[in-house]
């Protein structure tokens, strides 16, 4: 067996089965904490933590637990006082279970409870956009099974590239809202002078250049979902207005003095820890309680070296039209060796080029020689006879903006519309328009 498998059999063999949290000194000496459903310890004082404590030198969200494939993953997040593990400081570290960590005055020990016991009925309809093997996507699959079935604000964390947005597609499609509209709102590439109007509408002469009415997020996903994307760039003095929305349950357009019921679920998504913002007073804690009622991380590709060959034959079919592989069967281990700063769009990037450009390449972070043909070249033909590399890459280019045209057109050219009829990630989709001229 070649040494890629041979590692990933030994990574495997490392993972924790189920995390459990024991407090062994401290004010709350004996208190653990064992999540059922594969999910994180977040230890600190606030009463929304996982494991509470009572120790006044631990910090409000003070550190992070998840189970990983090589053991447990410690987060910082960015208590005063540290995570000590010996005399080291921890910010970020994977450790194995029996670690003794101290957080202030209190001692934890992390430990591997055995088996996960997976309850009746959790192993439901896969999501489509949910694709991988790891047992870490299965949690995430359960977890959006769970929540679709309710109307509670649901915060989704993790790096860039890692899907976010598909998880949030997966929760409203699987959702009584299903039938409305999901509205995007990007906000981390909205000024703080427009984030109101956006969100909430306006009315016309609000201000300079409002010459008519107009409907905002809140309003047109009226029976639906809003995702806010990007929730942790929000600026600190819009937070009161949202929060305010979210309580009340209504909003007012800019300039109008009607209150409209807000009748959608609230999604929200980032890269960054918010709970570490709070600690650092970027971020309000009452508003961070609105929308965190439930969490979903998605760990990133990186920690999950089994997914990638399913989501490389995900996005191979959905280029060719057939899930085989292809030329890219025979450089799964170096696909697997590679560290995807990128996550999953890196890989989706990665797989389009080698499939249109016949030749593997993994950028700067790639070991030497990891730009490399992935398929025989063509053989040599008359001056006039494109090779079949370029025949097939302006193909694809002329098939992309036929598609797209037609696709934003029926659209009304919204690009959340458009990228839901496509069932394309719409970052993604958004990439291709401007590719192709559709969208400055």
């Amino acid at each position: 067996m070649d040494e890629a498998r041979t590692k990933l059999q030994a990574r495997q063999a490392r993972v924790v089965q189920r995390l459990r949290v024991r407090v062994d000194e401290g004010p709350d000496a004996g208190a653990s904490c064992e999540p059922g459903d594969g999910g994180a310890v977040v230890v600190g004082t606030a009463a929304d933590n996982a494991l509470v404590l009572g120790d006044e030198l631990v910090s409000r969200y003070h550190v992070e637990l998840r189970r990983t494939g090589d053991g447990v993953l410690v987060v910082d997040l960015g208590s005063r006082n540290g995570t000590w593990a010996g005399g080291v400081r921890l910010e970020r570290a994977v450790v194995p279970p029996g670690t003794r960590l101290r957080v202030g005055a209190t001692t934890l020990a992390v430990e591997d409870a055995g088996a996960t016991v997976t309850p009746p009925g959790a192993e439901a309809p896969r999501p489509a956009g949910l694709v991988g093997d790891s047992e870490a996507i299965r949690d995430v699959a359960r977890l959006v099974h769970r929540l679709a079935r309710v109307d509670s604000s649901v915060l989704i964390w993790g790096e860039t590239g890692t899907g976010k947005e598909v998880v949030a597609q997966a929760i409203h499609d699987a959702s009584p809202r299903r039938g409305k509209e999901l509205v995007v709102v990007d906000c981390g590439s909205m000024p703080a002078t427009l984030i109101s109007s956006l969100l909430f509408g306006h009315e016309k002469g609000a201000f300079t250049g409002a010459d008519a009415r107009r409907a905002g997020a809140f309003e047109r996903a009226a029976g639906g979902t809003v995702l806010l994307d990007e929730i942790g760039e929000l600026p600190l003095e819009v937070q009161p207005s949202l929060l305010g929305v979210l309580e009340r349950r209504t909003f007012t357009r800019v300039g109008g003095g009607q209150p409209i019921a807000a009748d959608v679920r609230v999604l929200a998504a980032t890269h960054r820890d918010l709970r570490a913002e709070v600690n650092a007073g970027r971020f309000r804690a009452d508003l961070y309680y609105r929308l965190a009622v439930a969490r979903v991380v998605i760990p990133p590709l990186r920690e999950r070296p089994e997914d990638i060959e399913p989501l490389a034959r995900h996005f191979a079919q959905r280029l060719t039209g057939a899930p085989e592989l292809g030329p890219l069967a025979g450089v799964m281990d170096a696909l697997r060796a590679h560290p995807w700063s990128g996550n999953v769009r890196e890989l989706r990037n990665v797989v389009e080029a080698a499939l249109v450009m016949g030749e593997l390449a993994l950028g700067d972070a790639a070991p030497a020689g990891a730009a490399r043909p992935v398929a025989p070249p063509p053989a040599a033909l008359d001056d006039d006879q494109p090779s079949y590399r370029d025949a097939r890459a302006r193909a694809l280019h002329a098939f992309e903006a036929e598609f797209l045209r037609q696709l934003i057109d029926r659209s009304g050219g919204n690009a959340s519309e458009a990228a839901r009829r496509a069932r394309m990630d719409r970052p993604y989709l958004l990439t291709l328009l401007r590719k192709h001229g559709l969208r400055t």
